[in-house]
């Protein structure tokens, strides 16, 4: 096996790297979007997708994988500008509102990335567009396969954008990372296939408990690097937001409503901090949990560790908050000691952390 040597005399800027990644952590956006984005639903797992949408799982991305996200953004105006100089008509914010063009409305909607017209490949028609970027190894396959076979969710998220705006086309513009190689392919309208993403999009904003998932294997290729794995198929519990707690509902229009505070609907902010009379979808704790006694009067549930032990998902001292499931590593404590933090949370005002 080779050796890679290293220069010894070689001044490395680690502590300015290390600033660098610390300010794209702290400058990135927390992941939680408020409403289930077209560019997603092409995803083949619905379980997936409604705990996307739930916000069950904080997304977690390390700083270099930030930085491709970023320069994802930065690529659209440079192959905007390319499609300009071969004259071709593009608009990348819509005229009466000064915006991105955004289509959909409530919970399922996105933002498409351009229109165009003036193609010399078909001069008369308006085209949505959708700029992506691509590693080598994926550009390859692209060009292989075409949009439809080799990337099934930006497909899916054109047939929703032509869908949305009335148009026949779409224009999918990809750049090769590696070396600027270009492919350009016209995509037809499926109006079919439109209204099956907008039907599963609905099932899935409409589901009070997560649909089926696409596999039960956790080393199936698709979960094992789903972000939501801990979740479906592990021991952890859903962040306590809003969405994941029993008395939040989705209504008609984009908006959520709490029971437990007389049907006030709730600000995106209010959704994502969540409040103490939180109370996990029992269902989402079924791995490792499951509920054997409640009271709606008294907002608490009663849980059975599957390993052994008791809990209660409700108000301290007698119950541990949603906050406190989620942040505990091991979940079997929950049950063991239930008895001896009552005591201490009592004495010390203790909570669980970790």
């Amino acid at each position: 096996m080779a050796t890679v040597a290293f220069r010894a005399d070689l001044k490395l800027a680690t502590a300015t790297l290390a600033a660098i990644d610390a300010a794209t952590l702290r400058n990135a956006e927390d992941g939680l979007r408020p409403h289930l984005g077209a560019s997603l639903i092409g995803r083949p797992c619905s379980k997936a997708l409604w705990y996307t949408f739930r916000w069950a799982t904080q997304p977690q991305h390390e700083p270099r994988i930030l930085r491709l996200f970023l320069r994802g953004h930065r690529e659209e105006d440079n192959l905007a500008g390319l499609l300009r100089a071969a004259g071709v008509t593009v608009m990348t914010v819509n005229p009466e509102t000064g915006k991105q063009f955004s289509f959909g409305s409530g919970h399922f909607s996105g933002s498409m990335d351009g229109a165009c017209v003036g193609l010399p490949d078909a001069p008369k028609t308006w085209h949505a567009m959708e700029f992506k970027t691509h590693s080598a190894k994926s550009f390859n396959d692209l060009t292989k396969k075409g949009v439809k076979d080799a990337k099934p969710e930006h497909w899916a998220q054109m047939q929703c954008y032509m869908a949305w705006a009335g148009m026949e086309r779409a224009l999918y513009v990809a750049v090769c990372k590696d070396d600027d190689r270009l492919h350009l392919e016209r995509i037809d309208a499926d109006k079919d296939a439109a209204k099956a993403l907008m039907d599963k999009a609905q099932h899935i904003i409409d589901s009070p408990t997560p649909p089926d998932g696409i596999s039960d294997d956790p080393d199936y290729y698709l979960c094992k690097w789903c972000e939501h794995k801990d979740l479906c198929h592990g021991t952890a519990a859903p962040l306590p937001t809003c969405r994941s707690c029993s008395h939040s509902t989705p209504e008609t229009g984009g908006t959520w409503t709490c029971a437990r505070h007389q049907g006030k609907t709730l600000a995106v902010a209010e959704q994502k901090q969540g409040c103490d009379a939180h109370r996990v979808i029992p269902i989402l704790l079924r791995n490792w949990a499951e509920p054997i006694d409640a009271s709606d009067q008294d907002n608490w549930v009663r849980y059975q560790i599957k390993a052994g032990g008791e809990f209660t998902n409700g108000a301290p001292p007698a119950g541990y908050t949603s906050d406190e499931i989620h942040a505990c590593k091991d979940k079997l404590a929950l049950g063991m000691v239930a008895d001896q933090f009552k005591e201490l949370r009592e004495q010390f005002g203790a909570e669980i952390v970790g």
